[in-house]
């Protein structure tokens, strides 16, 4: 019975019925290693995601592959001409869509870049998959997860460079720039990469804006803190900085 059982596992899997079975299937279980990372990293695009673009285009390099099978066996004086890349290579330029839904641009941050790339990457595999290329694919699904997961926490020795924009404003018309210059470089360490000054007259108040550049551990909270009590000043505004 099991031998049975056995036999037609084998007869099924040789089968084009079975083969395709077994490529859509991998393809959706490579896709879901990559999602659940996203998933679990809070991600809009997650697990259902990546296993939908995985699976899909597996779906279409089938379809490549079987069209060229099917016109093979016309003549080369035929006007029919197969390329079974050119549907592949539609799939790809078409992630661009999806890929761009999933990036977020807003307070001078930019989100989503990594998912993007991971659905463009999966697309890749699944469309290795549908090729039939089972070890290559299953090796830059292992790699796409241990670059996922791994350099999650490049923090612990990667710090990257932070922009904040600093805007103080206080009373009376008295130019306070180096004042406050001197404030900031005690409180945090940053380097002041621009200043400027404008009186508002009819106020009678100051304000001043800065953009320091300092590295993502920096703590800002006790130059808020510290600007906010010095006297004449009305208030203390931080704002996330894009990169120049």
């Amino acid at each position: 019975m099991w031998v049975t059982g056995l036999e037609f596992i084998k007869d099924f899997f040789s089968s084009d019925m079975g083969m395709v079975t077994l490529r859509i299937c991998l393809a959706g279980v490579l896709g879901a290693v990559v999602g659940l990372e996203r998933e679990a990293h809070g991600q809009a695009a997650g697990l259902r995601t990546f296993i939908l673009v995985s699976v899909g285009s597996c779906l279409m390099m089938i379809i490549s592959l079987h069209i060229a099978e099917m016109y093979r066996a016309l003549e080369y004086q035929s006007t029919v001409r197969v390329d079974p890349g050119r549907i592949a290579s539609y799939a790809l330029a078409g992630m661009g869509f999806l890929g761009a839904g999933a990036i977020i641009t807003g307070k001078g941050t930019v989100r989503g870049l990594t998912t993007a790339a991971g659905m463009w990457l999966t697309t890749g595999i699944g469309l290795a998959v549908g090729a039939g290329l089972y070890f290559a694919s299953s090796l830059v699904t292992l790699m796409a997860y241990v670059i996922l997961y791994v350099l999650r926490h490049r923090k612990a020795f990667v710090q990257r460079d932070r922009y904040v924009h600093l805007f103080v404003v206080t009373e009376g018309l008295e130019d306070r720039l180096l004042e406050l210059e001197s404030h900031i470089q005690d409180a945090v360490k940053v380097k002041i990469q621009w200043r400027s000054y404008r009186i508002l007259t009819q106020e009678e108040r100051a304000r001043y804006a800065f953009q320091l550049l300092g590295k993502e551990e920096e703590d800002y909270h006790l130059l808020v803190k510290r600007l906010v009590g010095l006297k004449g000043v009305v208030s203390v505004e931080l704002k996330e900085g894009k990169v120049t």
